[in-house]
């Protein structure tokens, strides 16, 4: 992505703690979906991800889900309990089909492009929201729930893969390099701000799904 970036050689921008690495060994079947991979579940120990996301884990819906752009979904602990306090039931780790529950890091807030390194070796960088669909509707069995979760907008962020390697429970989360433009991860699904979409899209250079929803929420805030 070639934009200025805000950096700093002597401390990260911001850091959390990864709580749990998740994935789905198995399908799980839903109403009117069929097969799908969004049980995810705690691994125990480190776990290797490469370009492609964690290698324990199975995507089952290629087409819109996984891939380099979406390689690793990260949802936040603190908006996760937000949907607990609301639901009135334990979410877990890995009940939003989250490959890493965060804790300490807003990931719907990450900038786009904003870097962070994982444990010792992973290096991740933020790129476009989780948008509900059916799937996710018949997982949760909550009313109005594509709606309810996109109001809110807390989406969790998917992210590339920039350097693989191993991360585990309990990894720190370092935000190492964060992008000027502005945009956030929220921003791509809200539609917010347009005069950072377009300087975000002047940039070029972009992870083609980023471009496509950033051309996507550019079109929704002049509607």
């Amino acid at each position: 992505m070639t934009t200025a970036m805000e950096t700093t050689d002597r401390a990260p921008i911001a850091t959390g703690r990864v709580l749990a690495v998740c994935a789905a060994s198995t399908d799980v079947v839903l109403a009117g979906v069929g097969a799908s991979g969004i049980d995810k579940r705690p691994l125990d120990g480190a776990r290797r991800v490469e370009d492609l996301g964690l290698v324990d884990d199975h995507v089952v819906d290629h087409k819109h889900h996984g891939g380099i752009d979406q390689a690793v979904y990260a949802y936040s602990e603190l908006e996760a309990r937000r949907w607990a306090d609301e639901l009135g039931r334990e979410l877990p780790p890995g009940w939003f089909g989250e490959n890493l529950r965060i804790e300490g890091i807003e990931t719907t807030d990450a900038i786009v492009g904003e870097r962070w390194r994982v444990g010792d070796e992973v290096i991740l960088e933020a790129t476009i929201p989780r948008i509900p669909c059916r799937t996710f509707a018949e997982w949760a069995r909550e009313a109005h729930w594509v709606k309810r979760f996109m109001d809110r907008a807390d989406l969790g962020t998917y992210l590339l893969v920039r350097t693989p390697g191993s991360v585990a429970a309990g990894d720190r989360v370092e935000v190492i390099s964060r992008p000027s433009h502005g945009v956030r991860v929220r921003d791509l699904a809200t539609g917010t701000d347009p005069d950072k979409l377009r300087d975000l899209l002047a940039q070029g250079g972009l992870p083609a799904k980023v471009e496509r929803d950033a051309t996507k929420a550019l079109r929704k805030s002049s509607m």
